[in-house]
């Protein structure tokens, strides 16, 4: 049987089911890092009560979603654009906003260089150490950020630049202060900072959005799918200034984001209280497994402040190997041995609840013994 290699992006079970003749109920996916405690009760409740919109076209606007988005993040609606998951709107980015030349801090995943090259640009890349423990390389593109801003006028000088806030697949975040200061550098040489902070909700104090009036030319992009646990509805969204989040927004197909999509997501924000067990779920449990991973012989973890965990496998392991074998018993990993800047030993697992981790820990024990 083949294996579905799922190192783009992670999370088609749907395929997986029908290779392995299973329903998807009897799958185990870890390659996908949604919040384990699933939707918040009031965004179910939301859809449940929400009948009386699929009579009618979805808002086009996002009124109330972008209303409470506003007050959240302190900012003005006309600043915000939702779409239809932040997939959609990495792919507006390169036209909307004429983007010729991006770099991107990583390793990271694919779709931010994906979406670049299909629109015609160039993408450049500036890549964590191995041995600094893929601590992010923020003084090396600082540097490359100088350099473009004094080319001026020259041909392949850089116009963007994008960092994932914690990064995937690596789990390593940045301080807010420290994505401030490349906000401000990018500011003082007319280039556009793209922040994802996809995963940020599991860190907090990590955000910029709090910030945002101080960005300039920052684009800040969030998701519904992760934290919220709401990937099958897509919904996600950005922040930026008022001036380009219009620009974004004229690219956009009409009725990009479906009614039951923006009842839910408005549910899910304004639940706390799942917003804080999720949290303080994550803590205990990335901790848990954390130590239970490190007991394999010869596997090495990276820090994480995300709902995943980073791991290289010991040698004579290879990643494709060991996803391909758990796959066959239901168990859905993330192969990150061709993520520019990673090894072919690097797997990615998501956190998932308690006795889903422990199978997963036994699984593995028993394959690397």
């Amino acid at each position: 049987m083949d294996h579905i290699n799922n190192s783009r992006h992670g999370g088609n079970v749907y395929a997986a089911a029908r290779a392995l003749r299973r329903p998807i109920e009897q799958l185990v996916d870890f390659s996908a890092s949604i919040n384990p405690l699933g939707p918040s009760p009031r965004a179910l409740h939301a859809i449940t009560h929400a009948r009386g919109v699929l009579q009618h076209y979805p808002d086009p606007d996002c009124w109330a979603l972008r209303q409470a988005l506003a007050a959240r993040w302190r900012c003005r609606p006309d600043q915000i654009v939702i779409g239809n998951g932040s997939a959609e709107l990495i792919h507006l980015l390169p036209a909307a906003l004429h983007l010729r030349h991006l770099l991107v801090i990583g390793p990271m995943f694919s779709e931010y260089a994906r979406a670049m090259t299909k629109s015609g640009g160039r993408v450049s890349t500036v890549l964590a150490d191995r041995a600094d423990g893929y601590k992010p390389p923020l003084a090396r593109a600082m540097k490359l950020l100088r350099e473009s801003g004094a080319k001026a006028q020259r041909r392949g000088v850089v116009d963007a630049v994008v960092l994932c806030n914690p990064n995937s697949p690596t789990g390593r975040a940045y301080e807010a202060d420290e994505v401030m200061r490349v906000a401000r550098l990018a500011e003082r040489h007319g280039v556009k900072l793209i922040v994802d902070e996809t995963f940020v909700d599991y860190c907090e104090e990590r955000s910029i959005l709090p910030m945002i009036a101080k960005a300039g030319r920052t684009i800040v992009l969030r998701s519904f799918t992760k934290f919220y646990g709401l990937p099958g509805l897509r919904v996600g969204y950005l922040i930026s200034n008022a001036a380009t989040a219009r620009q974004i927004h004229a690219h956009q197909p009409p009725w990009s984001v479906n009614a039951l999509a923006q009842e839910a997501a408005l549910g899910a924000l304004l639940d706390r209280r799942h917003a804080e067990r999720s949290r303080s779920f994550m803590v205990r449990e990335r901790a848990r497994l954390t130590r239970l991973l490190e007991k394999l012989p010869g596997c090495a973890l990276f820090p994480s402040s995300a709902n995943f965990l980073l791991m290289e496998l010991p040698l004579g392991h290879q990643a494709r190997m060991v996803t391909a074998t758990l796959y066959r018993q239901g168990l859905l990993i993330r192969d990150c041995s061709d993520v520019p800047g990673l090894n072919e030993r690097t797997v990615r697992i998501a956190i998932r609840g308690r006795a889903d981790n422990d199978r997963m820990v036994l699984a593995l024990s028993t394959l690397l013994r």
